[in-house]
């Protein structure tokens, strides 16, 4: 059964260059003859990704460029005019945006307070400065006569 004893420094080099030339955890293991444990704890404890490693972060840098969606990652085309694009379709603005609604960027000259006309709270209203109600459950209430307890 593979996996005995110590790491030789033989088995270290061979797994460093087995790793960075894009070899699985398991396949490095039965090649030196250690355990997949072992191997994979060499790896993480000397920073050694493999193929997959980089690849993320070669993702991540053409994400943070604009040169991939920052949603999927799928690579972007870029027009010759106007705005550069962010991302690759209507769906993944959407999915990205609600996902990170704490980035959006709100004027505070947008925000509107407002008092509900149905329950009389106070509550804030985005870009809509002619909002009467706090939710819809008040406007259901307050427009089909419904009394509030």
């Amino acid at each position: 059964m593979p996996g005995g004893g110590f790491m030789t420094d033989d088995q270290a080099l061979q797994i460093r260059n087995l790793r960075v030339g894009g070899m699985g955890y398991r396949a490095i293991a039965s090649a030196v003859d250690l355990s997949r444990d072992q191997v994979r704890n060499y790896c993480r404890a000397n920073g050694i990704g493999g193929i997959l490693a980089d690849s993320e972060k070669k993702l991540a840098e053409r994400m943070r460029d604009g040169r991939a969606c920052a949603f999927c990652g799928a690579e972007l085309i870029r027009p010759k005019t106007g705005r550069p694009k962010r991302f690759c379709s209507e769906h993944c603005r959407r999915s990205y945006w609600r996902m990170h609604r704490a980035d959006l960027q709100k004027k505070e000259s947008s925000v509107y307070i407002m008092e509900c006309a149905y329950c009389h709270e106070i509550f804030e209203s985005y870009g809509n400065k002619t909002r009467k109600y706090c939710c819809h459950e008040h406007y259901i209430l307050d427009r089909f006569g419904k009394t509030k307890d």
